[in-house]
């Protein structure tokens, strides 16, 4: 399948997952929540390995650089993408981490010397574009559901949110070479989930409040951490870990960007109203740039 695509549907996974984490999220904790569900996802993905028998592509020095990516993509990108949706819903906190496809393709550039030219940039450029046009300008006035609030400090949540962009752009770019080497995708995801739970399991064991669970849990409360975990963590993680396989890092990370464009039907089904404007306008710019890409 084609990298692209495959990134497409990593962001389609993600944009379901976030709907399953928001509550759950809010509920337990940015760190409790992370931890469960890497739990949750690095069962699955271990099971997976072993059935198949794909773990054998691992080795030590792969071992090392996925346990590294592992740690600053998810134990602080993860962390502080729940964190940043906690203070400022799915929504808000969806178009803070979307810049994520203007990292990757910086980081592209200056360590792996890729580059767009041509239509191909002028579509990435307007697909990002139109997943920032959607979100920024997205929201009707009268909408006040409790994920548009602001929980806390505003600009905690910017910065929050610019982290967890920032880890998640540079967490995939180091593993590009162990994809393209042949690692299998789906060891390499609970190799990442790994060693992200044990650090976590550290923290909490250290004793560090923030590291402890909000609220007891309930049955809803783990059914949408482990949903979002297979959802977003094992299937979104391992569609990127394939795409960059056979394409380029710069084009999986904007393309994997359009899950706030795909997330909004989905809180169109929830909200039970249409789109603004601007959430057009934005899916349009966006499906625009992916099909000048496409045929670049």
């Amino acid at each position: 399948m084609q990298a692209e695509l495959l990134a497409a549907l990593a962001a389609l996974s993600w944009a379901v997952g976030s709907l399953f984490s928001a509550a759950a999220s809010s509920r337990m904790g940015a760190f409790a929540f992370t931890r469960w569900r890497l739990f949750f996802a690095l069962t699955l993905l271990w099971a997976l390995a072993a059935f198949t028998g794909q773990w054998r592509s691992l080795d030590g020095a792969s071992v090392g650089l996925l346990a590294l990516s592992g740690l600053i993509g998810i134990f602080i990108g993860d962390t502080a993408l729940f964190a940043c949706m906690n203070r400022l819903g799915p929504r808000r906190s969806g178009v803070l981490f979307a810049t994520h496809a203007i990292f990757s393709t910086m980081l592209a550039w200056l360590f792996l010397g890729e580059t767009l030219w041509g239509w191909t940039l002028v579509g990435g450029s307007l697909l990002v574009s139109g997943v920032m046009v959607a979100i920024v300008w997205g929201r009707r006035e009268s909408e006040t559901h409790v994920w548009e609030n602001t929980q806390g400090s505003l600009w905690t949540g910017i910065l929050l949110g610019l982290l967890a962009a920032a880890s998640h752009s540079a967490a995939t770019l180091m593993i590009k070479p162990l994809m393209v080497a042949g690692v299998d995708a789906v060891s390499a995801s609970a190799v990442r989930t790994s060693a992200s739970f044990l650090a976590h399991l550290a923290l909490l064991w250290a004793g560090a409040k923030v590291a402890r669970l909000q609220n007891p849990l309930n049955p809803k409360t783990l059914f949408n951490t482990a949903a979002s975990a297979v959802v977003a963590m094992a299937l979104g993680m391992t569609l990127v870990s394939q795409a960059l396989k056979t394409g380029q890092a710069n084009l999986v990370g904007i393309f994997s960007s359009l899950t706030p464009i795909l997330l909004l039907p989905l809180l169109w089904v929830i909200y039970r109203r249409h789109p603004a404007w601007g959430a057009w306008a934005g899916a349009v710019m966006a499906v625009a740039g992916a099909a000048l890409i496409l045929q670049a």
